[in-house]
């Protein structure tokens, strides 16, 4: 018999090291422990099986060639060992050895090992407030809490929700509670926007707007002070500092900490955020690994750590520790961050750094954002993709990519290829040039990400100067804030007169082809805010304009394919 490999942890990490290792090394004994019944489940997909999409709990926990991963599965198939409901007590590194206790009938005993994984995942956190702990409030913890929460709604028990939490696996269960099942959903979120710190504001305004179309009310700024119950002690009301929401159950989606508590009882070195290893994913001990939502590791870009709680993220780190038990060196350097996320027929994905995060990382940020089509124009299911190109003018390096698009391959798909060259540390000019594969079904002939990349470069240079999305919708609010504003708006007339008529001497309509001819009626003493759909033809213009020597204009980034989309109460109604 080969050394003996432990694993604490049965979700993804450790089922993932596991296997691989078996494999370099048949004649490992490897054992993993996990305290709960059901172990190797896909948790991010837990959104999805509440809403239907996924039409029951097993398929979760199946493989791709439908067999069901418990205990016997592994034994069976893998050659590893699973003792499930066998919760680890403590670690003993001088007799090498794990205190564990079966959670059924209390029986310890002791697993020796030589190497041994720490796989522990991470725990919802729970907020400290007034009736967190009543019937009907739930946390998306593990398998267990969605086969309860499914249930209740398949019973009719649930017609209105509150998700406390504006975050992707948030969003997510509310879009599961409204969209198959119907119910009147509300989302609370203490920060001033959803997605706090993974994406800039108007791309969570775009996403929030999208969301209360489809009935999901979305209220920013307010956190839930308490969970009222009715006479039969189950949740019935959250109160915030605004309003008093009626609801049949609560979701509690406030974020996740790193479960390190064993690691640090063993005398492991271990941060706020997460178990302290190195990029082979060794800890203090070189005899014990850790791998998953219980590790810190090192952002990319900014090369600090930061806890990336991904289960894509833990399956990668847990084949890199299988490498390292079976005597393989490998390693795992970090990553950028990336996220994408459904939302009824839109999706909205993020790959590095926000403008507002790489600002506070101390760059010289800026971004550019624009509305490219996610296909060829007059292909017939084409549909505009908002895009934000985050760099630093001083370096010209891609920090970040955000996109919000139709929930098919085009986001995803220019996400994935940004965080490549974001991790390679790209720049403007390498995503400028990306080469990257072309039909009309699937993307433009300068695809979208090439173009972005093209707008950051004329800003960069200072070929182009925008004016900021929010500094746009405040002289909307208030234009006596800056009077010397005109709007210039390229568009054809019959899309600029209801926004004449409304703003009247604010708002100017010379349509694109007809400013080279007409630019002598352009005022001169007004600083031109140029306005089109997507921003390409206003920047022609501001060069046009430069060239005569009128340099007071700024272009409206992304133009009104963003502005549309923020919800906006000026907006025409259709």
């Amino acid at each position: 018999m080969g050394k003996k490999i432990v694993i604490i942890g049965g979700v993804a990490a450790g089922p993932k090291a596991a296997c691989h290792c078996k494999r370099l090394l048949p004649e490992a004994d490897i054992t993993i422990l996990d305290q709960d019944s059901l172990i190797s489940y896909g948790g991010c997909g837990i959104p999805y099986y509440v809403s239907g999409d996924v039409s029951d709990e097993e398929e979760l926990r199946k493989t791709s060639f439908h067999m069901t991963r418990d205990a016997t599965f592994f034994q069976d198939a893998k050659g590893v060992k699973v003792r499930t409901q066998t919760r680890a007590l403590a670690i003993d590194r001088q007799k090498k050895c794990v205190e564990v206790e079966n959670v059924v009938s209390g029986a310890r005993d002791s697993v020796p090992y030589d190497k041994l994984v720490i796989a522990t995942g991470s725990q919802p956190f729970v907020l400290p407030i007034p009736g967190a702990d009543l019937d009907g409030v739930y946390t998306i913890s593990d398998l267990h809490k969605a086969i309860a929460i499914k249930s209740r709604l398949a019973r009719g028990e649930v017609g209105r929700a509150v998700v406390i939490g504006g975050g992707a696996i948030g969003l997510e269960m509310a879009e599961a509670f409204a969209d198959l099942w119907g119910a009147e959903t509300s989302v609370i979120e203490f920060m001033p926007q959803v997605l706090p710190r993974i994406i800039d504001a108007p791309f969570a305004a775009m996403l929030q707007h999208h969301m209360q179309k489809h009935g999901v009310q979305i209220y920013t700024g307010e956190g839930a002070l308490s969970i009222e119950a009715d006479g039969n002690g189950k949740a019935c009301r959250v109160v915030t500092p605004k309003r008093t929401i009626d609801t049949d159950i609560v979701v509690m989606s406030a974020g996740v900490r790193p479960r390190t508590q064993l690691a640090k009882e063993a005398g492991l070195l271990v941060s706020p955020l997460g178990i302290v290893v190195n990029n082979r994913l060794q800890t203090s001990d070189p005899d014990i690994y850790a791998a998953g939502d219980c590790i810190e590791t090192t952002n990319l870009i900014t090369g600090k750590k930061f806890f990336a709680p991904m289960g894509s993220l833990a399956n990668r780190e847990g084949r890199v520790v299988g490498d390292n038990l079976a005597g393989i060196h490998s390693t795992f350097n970090g990553v950028v961050g990336s996220f994408v996320m459904k939302a009824f027929e839109s999706c909205i994905g993020a790959t590095g750094l926000s403008l507002e995060t790489a600002r506070a990382e101390g760059f010289e940020a800026d971004a550019s954002i624009s509305a490219p089509s996610d296909r060829a124009h007059f292909f017939p299911t084409e549909s505009k993709m908002p895009m934000q190109l985050v760099f630093d003018r001083k370096s010209r390096r891609v920090l970040g990519v955000q996109a919000f698009g139709a929930a098919n391959d085009a986001v995803l798909a220019r996400i994935n290829a940004a965080a490549a060259l974001i991790g390679k540390g790209g720049t403007i000019d390498d995503f400028s040039l990306l080469e990257m594969a072309y039909a009309p079904p699937f993307a433009t002939a300068i695809d979208a990400l090439n173009a972005a990349a093209n707008v950051a470069d004329n800003m960069a240079c200072g070929r182009q100067r925008n004016v900021a999305i929010q500094d746009f919708l405040d002289w909307i609010a208030a234009p006596s804030s800056r009077p010397d504003w005109l709007a210039l708006d390229l568009r054809h007339p019959k899309e600029v007169e209801p926004f004449a008529q409304k703003f009247a001497e604010l708002w100017l309509g010379i349509p694109y082809n007809e400013i080279r001819r007409r630019h002598n009626e352009l005022p001169g003493d007004k600083t031109l805010i140029i306005i089109c759909d997507a921003g390409t033809r206003s920047y022609e213009i501001q060069v046009f304009l430069d060239s005569l020597g009128r340099k007071n204009s700024l272009v409206l980034g992304g133009g009104f394919n963003v502005i549309s989309r923020l919800g906006v109460d000026w907006w025409p109604k259709k």
